[in-house]
C-alpha cells in the first residue's frame, strides 16, 4: 500500500525498476488499480480533479466518435507483434530475396565463379527488418509505445521474431529452389548477426547497430567474395562453431543488458 501511495503522489522518490514493476503489476491486478484510484483521491486531489475535468470534457466527444465494429471485421493480431511501418521493410527484404533468386536462375553464380548472390547477403538480410523493429524515426507511435511498462526488450524481441519468421522461410525456399546454398551455410550466421545487432543495440541503438553490421559485412566479406568468385572463408562449414559461439555471446549480452532497452 505504501508503494501505491508513493506512486499516486508522483513516484519521484521511487527507483526506476520499482516503478516499472509496479506499473506492470497494475496492468493485471484490478484490486491494486482500485487501491490506486482511492489513493489518488486522497494523496493527490489535484491530479484527481484534473482527471475528472478531462473525463467530463472528453466524454461527449468519445461517445460520438465510438462506433461498433462490423461483424465481418476481425482485428488483426499483427499490430501486437509489429508496427505498420515494418511491413514495407519486410516486403523490401522479400523482394531482395526474390531478386537474388532471379540472379541465380539467370546464371549469375556461374559468372561469379560459383558463389550464389543470396548466400552472400543471407547472413545480414534479417538486419534490414531488425533495423526498423525499434526505431524512433520509423514508429509513429514511438513515444506512446516507449512509455508503456512492457516496452523495451520484450517488445523488441517480439518484433525481431516477426522479421525472422518472414525472412528465414523465404531464404529456405530460395535455397531449396536453386540448390546453390544450404541452410547450414547461412542460418547460424544469420541468427548470430541478429543477436549481435540486438546486443550492440543496447549501447548504440538497434538501428545503428544493424546498419553498421550490414555495411561492414558487405564491405569486408560480400564484395570481395563476389569479386573473387568464391565462397568466403567465414561461410565454410568448419567456421560454424565460431558462429555458434558468437550467437551464444550475443544472446548472453542481450540478457545481461536487458534493462538498457527500455531507455533506447
Amino acid at each position: 500500500m505504501r508503494l501505491i501511495d508513493d506512486y499516486a503522489r508522483g513516484g519521484t522518490e521511487m527507483a526506476a525498476d520499482t516503478v516499472w514493476a509496479l506499473e506492470a503489476h497494475l496492468e493485471t491486478c484490478a484490486i491494486c488499480r482500485g487501491r490506486l484510484a482511492a489513493s489518488v483521491a486522497t494523496e493527490a486531489p489535484g491530479t484527481a480533479a484534473l482527471v475528472d475535468s478531462v473525463r467530463a470534457a472528453l466524454g461527449p466527444q468519445l461517445d460520438t466518435a465510438v462506433r461498433m465494429p462490423s461483424r465481418r471485421y476481425r482485428p488483426s493480431r499483427l499490430p501486437a507483434w509489429t508496427t505498420s511501418v515494418t511491413v514495407p521493410w519486410l516486403a523490401m527484404t522479400v523482394i531482395v530475396t526474390v531478386l537474388a533468386l532471379l540472379l541465380a536462375a539467370a546464371g549469375a553464380p556461374t559468372a561469379a565463379g560459383g558463389v550464389a548472390p543470396a548466400l552472400l547477403i543471407a547472413p545480414v538480410l534479417p538486419l534490414c527488418g531488425v533495423a526498423a523493429a525499434w526505431s524512433r524515426a520509423l514508429d509513429p507511435a514511438y513515444e506512446l509505445t516507449a512509455s508503456t511498462p512492457r516496452a523495451g526488450l520484450p517488445l523488441l524481441l517480439r518484433r525481431t521474431t516477426v522479421v525472422l519468421a518472414v525472412v528465414l522461410p523465404a531464404l529456405l525456399v530460395e535455397g531449396w529452389l536453386t540448390g546453390a546454398m544450404t541452410a547450414a551455410q547461412w542460418l547460424l550466421p544469420s541468427l548470430a548477426f541478429t543477436s549481435t545487432a540486438l546486443a550492440l543495440g543496447s549501447v548504440v541503438g538497434v538501428t545503428r547497430a544493424a546498419a553498421g553490421l550490414a555495411a561492414a559485412w558487405c564491405a569486408v566479406v560480400a564484395a570481395p567474395a563476389w569479386g573473387a568468385g568464391r565462397v568466403p572463408v567465414v561461410l565454410r562449414p568448419d567456421q560454424l562453431p565460431l558462429w555458434g559461439a558468437l550467437l551464444v555471446l550475443g544472446t548472453g549480452a542481450v540478457i545481461a543488458r536487458r534493462r538498457a532497452y527500455s531507455l533506447l
